[in-house]
């Protein structure tokens, strides 16, 4: 695959403690497409210093509309699309599969596994799905699903062998308050539907208190994050109280 036959996108909101990594490895493309929500701090300053980069402004309503007006409405010409969070950092093993790809008739999309870090650091055995961040953009679009969105893809997808490092370095209080708005909006996902419509891992969530006990043990001892040290350690935590807020909500809310 060509290189420039790829537009990056980013969505932005008061992102100055990360956005300078996940730019840093994306120097080789021609044209950054970004999203921003209304940052207060530096992060469109950052942006703006780099001649590769498209800001646009949108006031954030959906994770959902905003995808899909980057996605659509921002002039991207290129073929494909590679979707990035603003703490999404690629590895260089990543941008060398990427030019080595020949996508054949139907293959639409690829998705691309994590390494969860903490302060810069992997942590093992993380919970983070793999993603579809790399596809033609006329056969994509994007959903609302609880506090995020969902691709949909219309064609094949394939993986890559290759790792984006997830990687946000914003404070506790920033991803404290973010956890309490998702987990207002990941409750109705939960529970709206029939028991049996649901995931294994939302029906555990439905039973309230048991996804804050189970799911920190889960990643500490069968993950395996314990032989991480104090990242596995915070990360497990991060998981408690983000699982314990969504109880909350459930149960009070």
């Amino acid at each position: 695959m060509i290189l420039d036959s790829i537009t990056p996108i980013l969505l932005t909101f008061n992102e100055e403690r990360n956005i300078g990594r996940t730019l840093s490895m994306l120097s080789w493309a021609r044209n950054i497409v970004v999203v921003d929500s209304g940052s207060s701090d530096g992060t469109v300053d950052i942006l703006n210093a780099c001649d590769n980069v498209c800001v646009f402004s949108r006031k954030f309503d959906s994770h959902s509309s905003q995808w899909q007006f980057a996605l659509k409405q921002t002039g991207i010409e290129t073929e494909w699309v590679l979707a990035l969070d603003a703490d999404y950092r690629l590895s260089s093993a990543l941008v060398d599969e990427l030019k080595i790809l020949v996508p054949e008739e139907g293959l639409n999309g690829y998705k691309v596994s994590f390494a969860y870090c903490i302060g810069g650091k992997p942590v093992r055995g993380s919970l983070y799905p793999p993603v579809c961040v790399l596809y033609r953009q006329e056969f994509a679009d994007y959903t609302q699903q609880g506090h995020t969105q969902r691709i949909r893809i219309d064609g094949r997808t394939l993986d890559l062998t290759s790792l984006i490092c997830h990687d946000d370095r914003k404070s506790f209080s920033v991803w404290l308050q973010s956890q309490i708005k998702y987990a207002g909006l990941e409750k109705q996902l939960i529970r709206n539907p029939r028991w049996q419509e649901l995931s294994l891992s939302n029906r555990l969530r439905k039973l309230i208190v048991v996804t804050p006990i189970l799911v920190p043990l889960y990643i500490l001892f069968v993950k395996g994050a314990v032989m991480s040290g104090i990242p596995g350690l915070k990360y497990a935590g991060e998981r408690l109280i983000a699982e314990a807020l969504l109880s909350y909500h459930l149960l009070f809310k």
